[in-house]
């Protein structure tokens, strides 16, 4: 039987690495294909190289048994292959239609756009894959779950027949990754093959067909998701038994490291984003806070850290009030930050290694001396966080941008870790590493913990939120609306808090009690 997709040999070379030595990848058709592997094991290079982003050196690559050769994502999209990727490209400011049609708009008499088909056809492929969507809603109003199904129906709108899905769940909610499985089942029901990067093995298990390990750059094996187990594939990936985030013993003390009081942060329209919240982290505890993105978490975090406006409140560092302190002090005063976005807020991706590892912290040892960057001194810490966090990458000279996407989080990661700071934001600190290097961070987090670091974890792991929080509260529409003992909750319960049902429903028993 003919493959949908069959890589052979595939090879690539980087300056002092080999990112795919030798590949072979085999794609059914119709089947959900999974690739697991530890971060710089190679996946998302070999993706590149299918859908055109990148050029193999070595090796070809065959479409339903004809060998192709891409230049471009372009012809991978003529050729039926689209990409979904980790992080979502669509403009907010924008309606789903707009988004969808962008550069593949259809056009009537005088070249104008012709907006009645460009709906009627997205709404011919939502109602065909069980991807409902308003193609005139605004993308920024949302939720994340239909900004997802916004991205897969992108691809479906251009004929695509195979699909690239890179870390699909990573922002969802345990409801929304069940939605989007019903997805994909009637997607793969339908004729379209479908290749599943995830972290998650539970949920590859949950989903794939077959399941393809990569490990330093080379294929492993391919084996049927029902022949294994997480543990199985976690040995596969890494020679190590599935980590978990598990705690133990709690080490909260009555000492005050971080509070929040009555703060209130306001959006572009003037409306709060976050909503007279009130909090403490105490030294030696990991205070976990669970919800949805866009729910004020964000605007939360860049009000600790100083980059947004406060309307009210007070943020004290222990006892100093830094509501109105630079974020310069904040840094220097103990405060670690682990950004959302490691691309945007975390890295100069132009920037060697070296100088990424002193940002944040140029201005105190072994990062300046005097007046002036001390150029060794940051040189050898980078090179201590590179051994300590094994990120993987030939030299500290490296730019960031040479480094794959789990690198680049365990550089993060390593920075602030080693700056043994008082308090630590960590927004979302294992998205997109694998099980090897995950366990290594929620081991930093617990030692910290033990050695008294006060911890406000923002995740949309909940396994991950459950396992490291001493306490969860739960942000909704800005407020903090719960606070949850982690022993007496699961992933289903608390994303029944995020999205507001169980609120709701306690709401709704409290007044029922009362009519009684």
């Amino acid at each position: 039987m003919t493959a949908a997709i069959e890589l052979v040999g595939i090879t690539k070379r980087f300056p002092g690495v080999i990112a795919n030595d030798n590949v072979n990848l085999r794609v059914e058709l119709g089947e959900i294909h999974a690739i697991c592997g530890e971060n710089g094991a190679g996946k998302s290079t070999l993706m590149k190289i299918l859908y055109g982003m990148q050029r193999a050196d070595e090796g070809t690559m065959s479409i339903h048994g004809e060998e192709i050769h891409f230049s471009s994502p372009t012809d991978a999209i003529a050729a039926g292959i689209g990409m979904v990727h980790q992080h979502f490209m669509l403009a907010e400011q924008m309606t789903v239609l707009d988004n969808v049609i962008l550069g593949s708009e259809p056009t009537k008499f005088g070249g104008r756009i012709d907006f009645e088909e460009a709906e009627k056809h997205i709404r011919e492929v939502g109602e065909a894959y069980g991807l409902k969507v308003d193609p005139n809603d605004l993308v920024e109003t949302l939720e994340v779950g239909e900004r997802q199904r916004v991205e897969i129906i992108k691809v479906l709108y251009r004929g695509a027949k195979i699909l690239i899905l890179d870390e699909p769940t990573a922002v969802l909610v345990p409801q929304e990754v069940e939605e989007l499985f019903r997805n994909l089942r009637e997607l793969q029901a339908s004729g379209a093959t479908i290749i599943f990067i995830d972290h998650k093995l539970q949920e590859v298990l949950e989903i794939s067909d077959r399941i393809t390990v990569i490990r330093r750059g080379k294929t492993v094996t391919t084996v049927d998701a029902d022949s294994v187990t997480a543990s199985d594939l976690a040995e596969l990936m890494v020679g190590s038994e599935l980590p978990s985030p598990e705690t133990g013993d709690s080490t909260v003390t009555d000492e005050v490291a971080l509070s929040v009081t009555n703060l209130t942060v306001l959006d572009d329209d003037r409306r709060p984003a976050v909503d007279n919240v009130s909090l403490q982290v105490r030294r030696g505890e990991v205070l976990g806070i669970a919800g949805i993105e866009g729910n004020g978490q964000t605007e939360l975090i860049d009000a600790i850290i100083g980059t947004a406006h406060i309307s009210t409140g007070i943020i004290k560092l222990a006892d100093e009030d830094i509501t109105k302190a630079p974020v310069r002090h904040r840094r220097e005063s103990g405060l670690g930050y682990v950004p959302q976005d490691r691309h945007q807020e975390g890295l100069l991706l132009d920037a060697a290694l070296w100088e990424n590892a002193a940002l944040g912290h140029q201005t105190v040892a072994p990062f300046s001396h005097g007046f002036w960057l001390d150029r060794t001194g940051a040189r050898g810490r980078t090179e201590e966080i590179r051994t300590d966090f094994d990120v993987r990458t030939p030299s500290v000279e490296v730019t960031a941008r040479g480094l794959s996407g789990g690198n680049q989080q365990k550089l993060i990661i390593g920075r602030e870790m080693a700056a043994s700071p008082t308090v630590l934001i960590a927004a979302h600190p294992t998205r997109g590493i694998d099980v090897g290097a995950q366990a290594d961070v929620w081991n930093q987090i617990r030692e910290a913990r033990s050695l008294g670091l006060a911890t406000l974890l923002i995740s949309a792991d909940l396994d991950e939120l459950i396992g490291l929080s001493d306490t969860i509260v739960v942000m909704f529409h800005g407020r903090l609306v719960a606070t949850l003992d982690p022993a007496e909750v699961n992933p289903r319960t608390l994303g029944s808090y995020m999205t507001g049902a169980a609120s709701q429903a306690e709401h709704a028993d409290q007044v029922g009690g009362e009519a009684q």
